[in-house]
């Protein structure tokens, strides 16, 4: 009994079988390698790119506006005489007057302003107005007047010495000659027409001008180096005033104008500047109407005449020794160059190319020529 009450032993328990090892992970496959980028154009090529098109553009309108003036004097010549003796002198002279304006200023410019209207670079900074904001030292801006006037007066007897000397080589009449003589201003017949002519010359030729060149076109160029926009605007703003003999003279003014446009960031000085020398040349030619029409035979305006014309000597040599002492501080006036990618001798190169521009060259030779080159390819 004793042995049935002996408790049996278990079993012992079988060993749990070992877990199987897990099954390696499959390698990921390896990513498809990324498809290249498109390869962009180097953005120096796009600014060369839009250059191009700026001076194509400049070439077009600039065509335009010598196309005006051809159209004006035409009107001039076919529409003057009759004009004068159905409506008198005083009346035709004033359409005469309103008719430049519109052709030769207005119609232009506003054909510019459009062209560049899809440009980003006019207009950027709220339009027109601040271009017209005062310089915080306007005093100062405008005391250049008498050196810029002394670098455009020796500029212009320079010409006057050079145009002799070919007429002495030469001799007598030629047609070098022919070619520098100036655009005369439509001569005055009375009172009326003379203040007409000073309206022209001091108001509205210095705030289209200067809108149009200093404003428009050097506002274009100049992300393209200030310097190149200085120099281009002074070109065309040479070649606007249709004479090879005032050519170096208005160039240089533009000069002038152009580094006062750049130092002050101001149409407003540089439209004051240029009515200032248009004032000068507007009162000896408005005194010498005055004295013509009087046929020199009023003692009074005969020495108000005269006083001008030495007043105005002076002050020519005045400007000039203060355009010689200004020399060293022009020289050391750095102009900041916004893209240096391009050098200036192929920014020139590319502007003088372009194909409207050279259209627009042949328009200049033929007003300087006074109509000649257009009757030579003609013939």
């Amino acid at each position: 009994m004793d042995n049935d009450n002996r408790r049996i032993p278990a079993e012992p328990a079988e060993p749990p079988e070992p877990p199987e090892p897990p099954e390696p992970p499959e390698p990921p496959e390896p990513p498809e390698p990324p498809e290249p980028p498109e390869q962009a154009e180097p953005a120096g090529n796009n600014k060369l790119q839009s250059y191009k098109a700026v001076c194509a553009r400049l070439g077009c309108t600039m065509s335009v506006y010598f196309l005006c003036r051809i159209l004006n004097g035409l009107i001039a010549y076919w529409l003057g005489d009759s004009l004068s003796g159905a409506i008198g002198d005083t009346a035709a002279y004033a359409l005469g007057m309103l008719g430049t304006i519109l052709l030769v200023y207005i119609i232009p410019m506003l054909f510019t302003a459009f062209v560049f209207k899809s440009f980003k670079f006019y207009g950027a900074h709220g339009g027109i107005k601040p271009m017209y904001v005062k310089p915080r030292r306007l005093a100062r801006a405008l005391g250049t007047f008498p050196a810029m006037y002394g670098l455009g007066v020796g500029t212009l007897l320079l010409t006057f010495l050079v145009t002799y000397l070919i007429s002495r080589i030469t001799g007598g009449h030629t047609f070098l000659q022919d070619i520098l003589r100036p655009t005369a201003v439509q001569p005055a017949s009375n009172l009326v027409s003379a203040l007409m002519m000073v309206f022209l010359l001091v108001v509205v030729a210095p705030v289209f001008e200067e809108l149009w060149v200093r404003g428009i076109v050097y506002d274009v160029l100049k992300p393209y180096g200030s310097g190149m926009a200085i120099i281009i605007s002074s070109l065309l703003f040479g070649f606007m005033h249709g004479s090879l003999y005032t050519l170096f003279y208005t160039t240089a003014l533009g000069f002038a104008l152009g580094y006062v446009r750049y130092a002050t960031g101001s149409l407003f000085v540089v439209t004051v500047l240029h009515a200032l020398v248009n004032s000068v040349v507007a009162g000896l030619l408005f005194l010498t109407t005055m004295t013509e029409l009087a046929n020199y035979g009023s003692p009074l305006l005969n020495t108000v005449y005269y006083i001008y014309i030495l007043a105005f000597l002076i002050f020519v040599v005045v400007g000039v020794v203060a355009f010689i002492m200004r020399i060293p501080v022009i020289r050391k006036y750095k102009i900041e160059n916004d893209w240096n990618e391009v050098g200036p001798r192929k920014k020139t190169a590319l502007f003088f190319a372009s194909i409207p521009v050279i259209i627009m060259l042949v328009l200049v030779i033929n007003e300087y020529s006074q109509g000649w080159f257009i009757n030579l390819l003609i013939k």
